[in-house]
């Protein structure tokens, strides 16, 4: 299938239990809106085979990643890698992760963080397919993995990024893609995007809705749910251009061949 050109999310969480009622919905609502694919995240092993289940049941607009992410980190091991290996196999697994670490609140002792981190990012140089990550307030650690195995991976992308400057030039060094979502709109947390997200170059920008989770604040007549949705996706987008100056169509073509690329869709 070729895709026409229109916006693409690269990060939502379709497998959570919000949306169990009314995918249907989500689905004909986001391609309402121009929203032509949708990257299905996978978070742990079964959350990654629930992601190709999706995509087996809606070929023609979700792709998936495969991972685990650092909160299930201390579950991973041999059987996991193996099993996250043969879903990587299958031609709608788009990238592996969400992987990384978090040392926010470290639902997983740093040590298995990095273990698995370190076992995905092999995996990645593996199978050629491209990272998508995972990382909060554990920037410098996981650069100098990173730097390990950069030479060896064909792209990565560092999804939902919310970091300082700092973090945005050290990920833009180790020539990442940068996913943004609606935390740009958060007046509480997200303000220093507003002007980070200008040095971010026109070829490593993609954009994400993170659904059900991070609901742009400042869209108006929010649902009463605050549930979050590709759906919302060319809100985020216009937000996004407009704090980088330009046109939205021309942010929305340029993200579009972009990920188009990036995940080889």
């Amino acid at each position: 299938m070729t895709l026409s050109t229109g916006l693409i999310d690269i990060g939502v969480n379709l497998t959570n239990k919000r949306f169990n009622k009314d995918l249907d919905q989500v689905i004909q609502r986001a391609q309402a809106a121009g929203v032509v694919q949708c990257i299905v995240t996978g978070t742990s092993l079964q959350e990654s085979e629930r992601a190709l289940a999706l995509c087996l049941d809606y070929p023609d607009f979700f792709k998936c990643t495969a991972g685990v992410h650092p909160h299930e980190a201390k579950n991973w091991n041999s059987d996991t890698e193996r099993s996250i290996r043969e879903l990587a196999s299958h031609d709608a697994v788009v990238a592996i992760g969400e992987c990384g670490l978090d040392f926010n609140r470290n639902f997983s002792p740093p040590k298995d963080q990095e273990a698995a981190f370190e076992a995905q990012l092999q995996i990645a140089v593996d199978t050629g397919l491209p990272l998508f990550l995972h990382e909060r307030d554990a920037f410098e650690r996981q650069s100098a993995i990173l730097k390990g195995f950069r030479d060896h991976v064909r792209a990565g992308v560092s999804h939902c990024f919310t970091g300082e400057k700092k973090a945005l030039f050290g990920y833009l060094d180790l020539d990442l893609h940068i996913g943004q979502t609606g935390w740009i709109c958060d007046e509480r947390r997200g303000v220093h995007l507003r002007e980070l997200v200008k040095n971010i170059p026109a070829n490593r920008l993609m954009l994400e809705t993170d659904a059900p989770y991070l609901f742009p604040r400042d869209m108006p007549n929010p649902p009463k749910d605050k549930r979050n949705a590709p759906e919302f996706l060319p809100y985020i987008a216009e937000q996004i251009a407009a704090y980088r100056g330009e046109p939205v169509e021309q942010l929305v073509q340029a993200t579009f061949e972009t990920t188009v690329q990036f995940f080889s869709l």
